[in-house]
Formats: structure tokens, sequence, C-alpha cells
């Protein structure tokens, strides 16, 4: 099962994607973690981002790609993946489309994990003052402003893929605001319903 998963900071993406790779014994493919993992292989893709990076400069979507495809050719990645933090804009999942046709592969689906903004910033401000009260130390970007910011940033460059994917009929949207297990259910549940494959299905919604 190859998926994606979408949603907004805080929607509880790691947490699913945590729960997809038990579930189906398939391999969660975080782009950080990848990107780290191909600069201490000191691969010749992954020293070419850590010389991107030493220069301060953001790596390029073909380094990432090339990072992403890497991975997918690894052992643990035969039975699948969740790839969680990309693909962040059009061109990426554009770029993505193109490998996965190379390797022969389909995606299964697109998780949109849909949330309520303002919710996500209460959620966020009552976990600081509980954390406070408790006297535990609070990181400096996680906050109600640096919140906003990342939201700012996700409706601007990644909303514009729940539009994407629709129209190619691989979205299954999920309330990202209920409980974790009820979020849990309701993937498997869009997940075994029988219209899944984008590369299988025809785009007569686009």
């Amino acid at each position: 099962m190859r998926l994606i998963l979408l949603g907004p900071p805080g929607a509880g993406k790691g947490t699913q994607a945590q729960r997809l790779v038990q579930r189906h014994g398939i391999v969660q493919l975080s782009t950080g973690d990848m990107l780290r993992a191909a600069i201490a292989a000191n691969t010749p893709i992954g020293q070419k981002a850590k010389d991107i990076m030493a220069r301060g400069a953001l790596v390029p979507d073909d380094v990432v790609v090339g990072i992403i495809s890497e991975r997918m050719d690894k052992p643990d990645a035969k039975n699948g993946f969740v790839l969680d933090g990309f693909p962040r804009t059009v061109a990426q999942a554009e770029a993505l489309n193109r490998l996965l046709k190379e390797k022969n592969l389909n995606l299964d689906a697109v998780i949109e994990l849909r949330v309520d903004e303002d919710a996500l910033l209460s959620r966020i401000e009552r976990r600081i003052a509980e954390m406070k009260a408790r006297g535990e130390t609070v990181r400096a970007d996680d906050n109600a402003d640096a919140l906003k910011i990342r939201l700012d940033a996700y409706r601007a460059q990644t909303a514009p893929l729940i539009t994407y994917y629709g129209q190619k009929g691989a979205l299954k949207t999920v309330d990202g605001m209920a409980g974790i297990d009820e979020v849990t259910a309701a993937i498997n549940a869009a997940l075994a319903a029988p219209d899944s494959s984008v590369g299988r299905q025809n785009t007569a919604r686009a």
C-alpha cells in the first residue's frame, strides 16, 4: 500500500502514519529523516544535499525526489509506504507521479486529515498552558503565533494539493478533529473502499 498523508501542522499526521505503518507493514517516509539518512550514508545524492544545505540553501525538488527514489528501492519499502511531509506543492506532486510511473508503482490513496484551524490554535494554547502549569519546558517554536505562520504556509503551498488529488479521484478526507482512535478507524474505512488506487482510477471527476 502506497499512501500520502495531507493535513496542516498539528493535524496528527505523525500519529496516524505510525498506525498505518503498524497495520499494513509499510514504512513511513519522512523527507527530513530521509535527507539526514542519505547525508549520514554519504550517498551521491546525500552528498549533494549536504553541500546545498551547507550553503544555507533549500534542497531543490529534484534532489528530494532523488532521495525518495533511493528510499523506495530499499527492501523494507517493498510492501509500500506512507509519505509524510511530501509532496508539499503541486510541482512536487507531479514529480512524484513521474517517479512512481518510472518505477511502475501506483499510489493507492491520498488521505486528508481535515481540521478546524481555530480549534487547532485553541488546542495548542491549552497544551502550552498545561505544560507551563506542570513546570515543563515549552519549545520556542511551540506557540500559537508560530503555528499561525505554519498554517499560512500550508494554506498557500500545500492546500492546493487537496484540489489536485481530488480531481484525480484519489482523495479520501477524514475528520481530523475526532479522537485519535476515531480518526484511525475512519482512515481504515476509507482505505477499505473499493475505489482506491490513483494509478487505476479514471479522471472523470477532474
